[in-house]
């Protein structure tokens, strides 16, 4: 029996080609900022067909069903939310699987790719990498254990890119039904461009489809990707937190048509994140994180850019004050826009 109240059917999305040319949209699992509140926020835009929650960890002593509790398949309904893991215990990993799959988890995707230090000490995230054998043992107890799709998120290498083709194979003969590859290794971080020459290598090697993510910052850059390369689909994540209208603005794009943001969903997209934010949270933090969000969406144009450290250093009581602030020049970049 399901541990959910409603029924829920796990779908995978569809990588056929669709008759206007469009591919699938997924917004990427993000540690810290990309949290419930963001996705929820970013939600009430819309435009994406799939989100990936932020990884759930499995340690060495896991109490499976207290972490699988944390994540909920109808967080932002009716957009599918896909589950991540992190952890190279086998054993763990599958029972993770399973709790998740009674969850109702439409898919989960394995974590190969988080280049935190406190996360590769312990053989997890992008440690994985090191030991192509050890990935597909992961990998591979994942799939055994579900009846759902499981995926894997791999970076491109851990110090170098030496076992680039033998972690691709790796992967995909355990039996996932498709990877998404962030072309960076662990030790690059996110700090040189991303290598989109090694997405296009990786769909020369796979049979099975290939999401494209690493510095997608406009609706170009997606479609730039998707040339370069031929991946299947592609996954957006901190581009999504400098602009939340770059799904629609695709979505727009593909239809033939011109998309023009609503003063009244941006508003709502800031109101959302911060009310989604967890009660128990003192309001300082909650400002801070507002914050922090408000620091990538300034980074969207010149003239925010040029307002953002005064938003990241303004003092505030109640996050209002805040907002008042940020909507009065978020207003006049769009109308020098116009």
């Amino acid at each position: 029996m399901l541990l959910h109240s409603t029924p829920f059917k796990a779908t995978c999305i569809s990588f056929a080609k669709k008759p206007n040319c469009s591919f699938p949209l997924f917004l990427a699992p993000m540690e810290g900022v990309g949290d419930q509140s963001f996705r929820k926020a970013i939600a009430s835009i819309g435009g994406f067909d799939e989100a990936v929650r932020d990884f759930l960890r499995v340690s060495a002593q896991p109490h499976l069903k207290s972490l699988a509790s944390q994540y909920q398949h109808d967080e932002i309904a009716p957009v599918p939310l896909a589950a991540q893991l992190m952890g190279s215990d086998v054993t763990f990993m599958a029972e993770m699987a399973r709790e998740l799959e009674l969850k109702g988890a439409p898919r989960i995707d394995l974590n190969c790719g988080c280049p935190s230090n406190t996360v590769t000490g312990k053989g997890a995230g992008s440690s994985l990498l090191k030991n192509p054998q050890w990935l597909y043992e992961v990998a591979r107890c994942m799939v055994k254990a579900v009846s759902i799709p499981v995926t894997a998120k791999l970076r491109s290498g851990f110090e170098d890119t030496s076992l680039f083709k033998e972690n691709l194979l790796a992967a995909q003969e355990s039996g996932i039904s498709y990877l998404t590859l962030h072309p960076r290794t662990k030790l690059e971080g996110y700090g040189p461009p991303a290598n989109w020459e090694l997405i296009a290598e990786a769909k020369t090697l796979l049979s099975i489809p290939v999401v494209g993510n690493g510095d997608i910052l406009t609706v170009s850059d997606a479609l730039n990707m998707v040339k370069q390369t031929s991946c299947d689909a592609v996954m957006i994540g901190r581009g999504s937190i400098i602009n939340p209208f770059i799904f629609q603005e695709m979505k727009a794009h593909f239809a033939g048509r011109v998309y023009q943001p609503k003063w009244s969903a941006l508003v709502r997209y800031f109101e959302q994140f911060f009310q989604a934010t967890p009660a128990h949270i003192p309001e300082k933090t909650k400002i801070n994180k507002l914050k922090q969000l408000l620091g990538f969406f300034f980074k969207s144009n010149e003239f925010l850019l040029t307002k953002r450290q005064e938003i990241l250093r303004f003092q505030c009581d109640h996050y209002s004050a805040l907002l008042e602030l940020a909507y009065s020049y978020i207003k006049k970049s769009w109308q020098k826009q116009t």
